[in-house]
């Protein structure tokens, strides 16, 4: 058996969070996309997908995590809008986006990707978009009639983001399964 695991680094969602994304997710679903929809209690804001990881790295993960939240406090968010990737007219992945202290958030995301790259965690190319993935499209979509009319979904109210986990992720034929690893809380 490999010590290899399938990780990242994503803050916890509040229950209140999950149960909106969930009333999100159902009023989507009336419109009958061709989407694979993302178990509600699997949904977090990811920081950092490290991809394969040595059971090994744990230890310094773990203290590069107490170490990126020094000097930061919970962060304030709220659900704010829906989204897709790569395009509305072709898109791949269905999302919510996140409003609030967005500041603070680019600002721990930063310093956690320069302290996980001193430990041979390469930096993203891609400039971090905090969003909520809500499903899959299991082929190209267009949601150009459905976007400006989900606007009025987003009523969210404030959430706190306070405990940043390194999770493990288990593929599986009915998803993936994840499993908590480390947890570190912001005080």
């Amino acid at each position: 058996m490999s010590d290899l695991i399938r990780a990242f680094i994503a803050f916890e969602l509040e229950e209140k969070v999950i149960l909106k994304l969930s009333e999100i997710q159902n009023k989507l679903k009336s419109y009958k996309l061709d989407v694979k929809w993302v178990n509600p209690s699997g949904i977090h804001l990811t920081l950092k997908f490290l991809g394969n990881i040595f059971q090994s790295d744990i230890s310094k993960i773990k203290a590069i995590m107490e170490d990126s939240i020094k000097g930061y406090l919970p962060i304030s968010l709220k659900i704010s809008n829906l989204g897709c990737f790569p395009s509305i007219k072709k898109t791949r992945v269905v999302w919510t986006g996140i409003s609030g202290e967005l500041t603070s958030l680019f600002n721990h995301k930063k310093k956690m990707e320069v302290n996980l790259e001193s430990i041979g965690f390469p930096k993203e190319d891609r400039p971090f978009k905090g969003h909520l993935t809500l499903g899959r499209a299991k082929s190209p979509i267009d949601l150009t009639k459905i976007i400006d009319i989900a606007e009025e979904f987003f009523e969210s109210e404030s959430f706190i983001c306070d405990k940043i986990i390194l999770f493990k992720s288990d593929l599986k034929s009915h998803g993936a399964v994840y499993t908590k690893l480390i947890t570190s809380i912001i005080k």
